[in-house]
């Protein structure tokens, strides 16, 4: 993938963790103002209310998506700071194979965690 391409992606990143961010602080933060119109959860941290949210589809592929876009965007960013000590092109090649490596195997853990949490009987 060309460089100019995986910037972009980086920033796209950015800005998809900003909204998700945005839903998640809307739903911990303003919950009593959700619970004034009729939607959201008493006692956000409360486990009830933990275990509601993530029994529900909308939350897991929620939590999944930001999980995504933050570890690339985490990790993209750790790359370009690293690349900025001019390492040498075999040592580019082996941190940003480490890299990818370490974003899929977080992500794979991230991901079935969320499935798993959503497959409890409850």
């Amino acid at each position: 993938m060309k460089e100019s391409t995986s910037w972009y992606l980086f920033i796209f990143a950015g800005l998809v963790i900003f909204v998700l961010l945005g839903i998640h602080m809307v739903i911990m933060h303003l919950d009593g103002i959700l619970l004034a119109l009729g939607i959201g959860y008493e006692n956000v941290l409360k486990f009830n209310s933990v275990f509601a949210r993530g029994k529900q589809t909308f939350f897991v592929v929620l939590y999944i998506l930001l999980l995504g876009f933050a570890l690339f965007h985490g990790f993209y960013g750790l790359r370009t700071i690293l690349f900025e000590l001019n390492l040498k092109r075999g040592i580019k090649k082996a941190v940003t194979a480490i890299l990818v490596l370490a974003g899929l195997a977080l992500f794979a853990y991230g991901t079935y965690a969320a499935v798993a949490f959503y497959s409890l009987q409850g």
